[in-house]
């Protein structure tokens, strides 16, 4: 079977899916890089994956680049289309060969209805990617939010085709009650907040947080990793609510060094709201043994997050304050769900499952027989609504 993924670039999230994907399929699975990595990600320690790794083929080195990216959407068996040019592959759903759009929501949810209805530019694009081929047989969906599939099911979109994705990192494995163990040591309750210092990112609930917890007596210390346009803010306000002494922001760590503080913090928060398409944060601090408590907005929570069993999951701020005081007053509880979390990324949601099922997905699809995987990756989507745990 023949594998073709399309996407702009190969970051760090995809390469553990890539590698599995060439491991059971050989030469017959390449990654089609259809642009450059933005120079931004480079400013912030990322590198280019492109350059490293053979399954790469980078559409926009050359003319034969090119032209060889387009000839793999003609002949692969079956392709993913995570971000390309509608040129590389529009012969291929022209003649309805098996498909696969990676999306995460729709956009017009996530941007206001009105305001992208009246936009040329993103409804043209909306067009092309979702109702220009909604009558193909062979177009399917995976979806890398658990909101995602009740867009597309409210658009009349994917009917039934619609199956559960997302991010499947590279898992660490630790002797999970020794990590534990070290972790019950601390102190004080070490909390950490991993993200970009944006809007929509929620830094400020963070501050909120540290001040009613320091007011309330609980022993604890926040460290914030990250940077963005509302860094200097946020340090404005620790300084002006004297939060100094319990808030520390880190600023901007290398990826692969963000794992040591996980490593030896409690409880990870996650406090982005529904423009988080996934929040690998959440796969990362799950494996390094935290008791993780985010906010079920993020786009990730619903699929990884079981409530009480592996995290704690919010819908308001109180809610997310009561959980976090809980965490900290219950050394067990935070032993229990971190080890569950532990269990469950490293057992279920990991790249060589994933693989597995989207495999058995595709010879399903291509040989007509059942497709029999009933929950975790490449499952049928459902229809998950913001509602009240």
């Amino acid at each position: 079977m023949k594998v073709t993924f399309y996407s702009n670039f190969l970051t760090h999230h995809q390469v553990p899916f890539c590698l599995e994907m060439q491991k059971r399929l050989g030469d017959d699975f390449k990654f089609v890089s259809t642009m450059k990595i933005f120079q931004w990600r480079l400013n912030m320690g990322f590198k280019d994956l492109d350059q490293e790794y053979d399954f790469v083929v980078r559409a926009y080195e050359s003319k034969q680049s090119y032209d060889n990216a387009k000839e793999l959407a003609m002949k692969s068996d079956v392709v993913i289309i995570g971000s390309t040019t509608d040129e590389l592959i529009e012969e291929r759903l022209k003649q309805d060969k098996l498909t696969f759009r990676y999306r995460a929501r729709v956009f017009i949810f996530l941007d206001g209805f009105f305001k992208t209805i009246f936009n040329k530019e993103k409804m043209q694009l909306f067009y092309n990617r979702h109702i220009k081929y909604k009558k193909n047989k062979n177009l399917y969906m995976l979806c890398a939010n658990a909101y995602g599939a009740n867009d597309f099911n409210l658009l009349k979109l994917y009917k039934d085709k619609i199956y559960k994705w997302g991010y499947f990192l590279e898992t660490h494995k630790y002797d999970i009650d020794e990590l534990l163990d070290k972790k019950a040591k601390n102190e004080k309750a070490e909390i950490i907040w991993v993200a970009r210092f944006i809007k929509w990112k929620h830094p400020e609930i963070v501050i909120k947080l540290a001040k009613n917890l320091k007011e309330q007596n609980y022993n604890f210390k926040i460290k914030m990793l990250g940077a963005g346009v509302l860094e200097n803010k946020i340090r404005g306000k620790i300084e002006k609510e004297g939060l100094k002494d319990v808030v520390e922001v880190i600023g901007q760590v290398p990826s692969d060094q963000v794992r040591y503080y996980m490593e030896d913090a409690n409880i990870f928060i996650g406090t982005s709201d529904s423009r988080e398409g996934w929040g690998a944060v959440i796969n990362e601090s799950m494996n390094a043994g935290c008791t993780v408590i985010a906010n079920q907005k993020m786009g990730s929570v619903p699929f990884l997050i079981k409530h009480n069993e592996n995290g704690l999951r919010y819908n308001t701020y109180k809610e997310l304050e009561n959980n976090v005081k809980r965490a900290i007053k219950d050394k067990e509880l935070q032993r229990r769900l971190g080890k569950n979390a532990y269990k469950f990324i490293t057992e279920e949601w990991t790249s060589s499952v994933a693989t597995n099922n989207l495999l058995k997905l595709f010879e399903a699809i291509i040989t007509g027989k059942e497709f029999d995987i009933k929950d975790g990756p490449a499952s049928k989507a459902k229809n998950y609504k913001r509602k009240k745990i």
